[in-house]
């Protein structure tokens, strides 16, 4: 085993560390301490995000990962994961690497839950000790900064090195992940991880779990079913500006174009003007040709025939990924429609159609998940970025969890009642002053 798993690593490659160290920095890593405890100026944005957002999860500087997948469970879970396909490439590619060089290949689904950990068995023994294994949950909601967390946090590749962990146990430890993507819908399926010790907090360990993820993409696109030619699949969950693909493109959308699309995909039957304009904008005063310049626009990005008027609609069929997790649950599939789920709406739109749209698929997902009162879907649900501070939903986990899990769960709800109280108490002060 290498020494470089027994102390913290330091950041030694400034590509990875972002801004020169200062001699506080230095010592703030040898003390123990990550980015956001120092104090110091040289923590890289990314992580300084991620942190704060660690923070406002309540994310226990000193915890453990949870294992929330016994053996039967997560063999059945991952053996029907999309990304099991992709493991054959995923093995060739990683497999000789991570046991050569004492390294972990780690693959995890969108929830953050590792599917498979694999690599040197001293390394996986030590692995153990944080509970990084098969079926614990590594979202960054849950298990604070971390590669494969942070990259599926924020959608895209991401390295972590040794203190710039949120948890203390992880910061010896180096890793870089990527996310994977459904080929054809651009929906997040996991993230493929690296992980080891200081020989890892290098660039090039970033550019390689990237290729690794593009790899697993491109096998996934010559094993699943060609999309339909000229069919319209448009991705608006957990993004601010949707992607839509068509013929072969990958199109992301500016927020407007975005909130368009939603409306007509969700209206296949069509929007007349005077409508859509209350649909799309807030503010009363805009005119008519505003919208007509947009969709003009629009025109121009999609191709003269995709767009008709008289009223507005879309010329072909649209597989949109919110109709999608409300058709499943129309029909009583809730485990499926809430791993479809990848966030609210367009969560940025203020478009008042995208808004109610998006209001009432989150509220229909919640009551059917309580309803259910499965408590991985609800962990799921509550450790997620949407659901952190949702008391309904903390109250039903709390009830459904074994004891074993309970305490962490009743701390996080004691605390969101304790804010609701609090704020109700402020709330009645301010009225009361007023009426005053």
């Amino acid at each position: 085993m290498p020494d470089d798993l027994d102390e913290e690593a330091e950041l030694s490659d400034a590509w990875v560390a972002g801004e020169p160290r200062t001699e506080r920095t230095e010592r703030a890593s040898t003390e123990g301490r990550g980015p956001a405890e120092s104090g110091t100026r040289e923590a890289r944005p990314l992580v300084a995000e991620s942190w704060r957002r660690s923070v406002r999860a309540r994310v226990s500087p000193d915890g453990a990962a949870r294992v929330e997948l016994d053996e039967d469970e997560l063999a059945a879970y991952r053996d029907g994961h999309p990304l099991a396909a992709a493991m054959p490439v995923i093995r060739e590619l990683m497999g000789a690497y991570a046991t050569d060089g004492e390294h972990l290949l780690a693959v995890c689904d969108a929830a953050g839950r590792m599917l498979w950990v694999e690599g040197h068995p001293g390394t996986l023994r030590k692995a153990r000790g944080m509970n990084f294994v098969a079926g614990a949950r590594w979202s960054e909601a849950a298990a604070g900064t971390n590669a494969p967390g942070t990259a599926l946090a924020v959608d895209r590749p991401v390295q972590v090195v040794a203190a710039e962990h949120f948890r203390r146990p992880v910061r010896a430890w180096t890793c870089a992940a990527a996310p994977v993507h459904d080929p054809h819908s651009g929906r997040v399926l996991g993230a493929v991880d690296i992980t080891g010790g200081e020989r890892l907090a290098h660039p090039h360990s970033l550019g390689f779990v990237q290729a690794v993820a593009r790899a697993a993409e491109s096998q996934l696109a010559l094993l699943g079913p060609a999309p339909e030619p000229g069919r319209l699949r448009l991705s608006a969950l957990g993004r601010d500006e949707a992607v839509l693909s068509v013929g072969g493109r990958r199109l992301r959308l500016s927020r407007r174009h975005s909130e368009i699309l939603v409306v007509l995909a969700h209206r296949p039957e069509g929007v007349g003007g005077e409508e859509l304009l209350t649909l799309l904008y807030e503010d009363e005063s805009v005119t008519p040709v505003t919208l007509r310049a947009e969709l003009s626009r629009l025109r121009a990005l999609l191709g003269p025939d995709a767009l008709r008027s008289r009223p507005y609609r879309l010329a072909g069929a649209v597989d949109a990924d919110f109709a999608t997790v409300d058709r499943r649950l129309a029909s009583g599939a809730v485990a499926a429609a809430a791993g479809d789920y990848a966030g609210p709406l367009l969560p940025a739109s203020a478009a008042p159609g995208v808004v109610r749209l998006r209001e009432r698929l989150a509220d229909r997902l919640r009551a059917a998940l309580v309803n259910r009162g499965d408590p991985g879907l609800l962990a799921d649900w509550a450790y997620s970025a949407w659901g952190e501070d949702d008391v309904v939903v903390w109250r039903a986990l709390c009830a459904a969890v074994p004891a074993p899990q309970l305490p962490p769960v009743r701390a996080r709800l004691h605390s969101l009642e304790a804010e609701l109280s609090a704020g109700a108490t402020d709330l009645q002060r301010s009225v009361h002053h007023t009426r005053a």
